[in-house]
């Protein structure tokens, strides 16, 4: 029987689906498509997430868009190839084609260098990006003048990050869960419990930032029974913190001194800060570790924005945790990565609404139109357009994307 189009309001004809084991496709007929949309499989070490869903999909489709998805993009998440076919995408089996045939390409993380020659005058980029702790992925994005839309920096009116804020809520609450075992003396950790036990200390656990990320991982740590300490430099944000959790958790201001005395006295140290689109200061010190106590752990959330610890590189989830000078560190670039299922929903029900903007309206019209879309700008044309990002150089000049669309 034929079926009623809600992009058109016409009647069209059902989904033709083939499925050879190899290639599993859909055709849905249109007088016209808008805008072309792809998906691809991620490639980073350990990443299941995935940019859409199959529910993401049915709105873009809906709204007369065509979405082009890579066979398996979705597994690590829990989407089959045939929920996509379903909800009216077209799968392909090499993601090169999808990279050349769409105007947009939603993702999750960041382009590997592998993905650099499939950069392209004109394409949209929506995804992830941490353009300030990757110079040679901006440089390629600048030489490719791809259109890049950086999820971590898109700003509500309300000064909030909705893109950045979901991750940030999962990576919290994961760096208390992921701290918690690598205190465990099996993988070079003090050996503590951090809520203990009758006639025994709870653990230390100090967070470095009240944001998103430092407030979810306070709410782990106090519900684990933790002794938990939390420092900011905004006495508002403190203030909020207080109201929230009371006498649970202690506040400080974040200085110097203060930082120093809480991570000397800490089991587990949480690395929290941000600064939308540029790099983080590095507040934990290397000093600090030899006057730490043996087995510590340090999680430092930042990493993938160059991380707030002086002596943090970038693990992965296969190889975590590093061990120097008797402090654990975990660095996981994309923690969120190992709850991929609850993290690509939570992801996509932010990423969409923006996204739909972008697609229904064109890049250009949506960035005139709006200041949100505007703020996740990060390359144009060549041209850097995030303030924080271009300061993060001494070569990067910053440019008002409004002055170039």
């Amino acid at each position: 029987m034929p079926r009623s189009c809600t992009a058109c309001n016409k009647t069209q004809p059902r989904f033709s689906r083939e499925y050879s084991g190899k290639v599993l496709s859909i055709t849905h007929r249109r007088e016209k498509q808008d805008m072309k949309i792809g998906c691809v499989k991620e490639i980073k070490n350990n990443e299941f997430r995935v940019g859409l869903t199959p529910d993401n999909v049915k709105s873009y489709v809906a709204a007369g868009h065509h979405v082009y998805i890579e066979m398996g993009a979705g597994i690590g998440s829990g989407f089959a190839d045939e929920e996509y076919v379903a909800a009216g995408a077209s799968l392909l089996e090499d993601p090169r084609e999808i990279w050349q045939l769409v105007d947009m390409m939603v993702k999750v993380k960041e382009p590997l260098p592998e993905e650099y020659p499939l950069f392209r005058d004109g394409l949209i980029l929506y995804t992830y990006l941490h353009l300030a702790a990757d110079r040679e992925q901006m440089d390629a994005l600048l030489a490719g003048k791809v259109k890049a839309v950086a999820y971590e920096t898109l700003t509500e009116t309300d000064g909030s990050l909705p893109l950045l804020a979901p991750m940030s809520q999962i990576a919290g609450r994961l760096a208390v869960q992921e701290g918690a075992k690598y205190l465990e003396k099996t993988y070079g950790g003090r050996g503590v419990l951090l809520a203990g036990v009758p006639g025994t200390p709870k653990a230390n656990v100090v967070v470095l930032g009240g944001g998103t990320v430092g407030t979810n991982a306070c709410k782990i740590a106090v519900g684990m029974g933790a002794n938990v300490t939390v420092l900011d430099i905004s006495l508002k944000r403190l203030e909020q913190l207080d109201d929230m959790f009371g006498s649970r958790v202690q506040t400080l201001v974040s200085n110097d001194a203060n930082v120093e005395r809480a991570v000397l006295d800490a089991d587990l140290v949480i690395g929290a800060v941000l600064i939308p689109g540029g790099s983080t200061p590095k507040l934990f010190k290397k000093a600090y570790l030899t006057e730490m106590k043996p087995g510590a752990v340090f999680v430092d959330v930042a990493i993938d924005q160059g991380g707030c610890g002086e002596t943090s590189r970038v693990t992965m989830h296969d190889d975590p945790i590093f061990v120097e000078d008797g402090i654990v560190h975990y660095c996981v670039g994309n923690m969120p990565g190992a709850v991929a299922r609850t993290s690509t929903i939570a992801l996509t029900n932010a990423t969409l609404r923006y996204g739909m903007q972008i697609a229904n309206k064109g890049l250009e019209a949506a960035i005139a139109e709006s200041d949100v879309i505007a703020s996740g700008i990060n390359c144009y044309d060549g041209k850097v357009c995030c303030k924080n990002l271009a300061d993060s150089f001494d070569d990067i000049e910053y440019v008002d994307v409004k002055t170039l669309v």
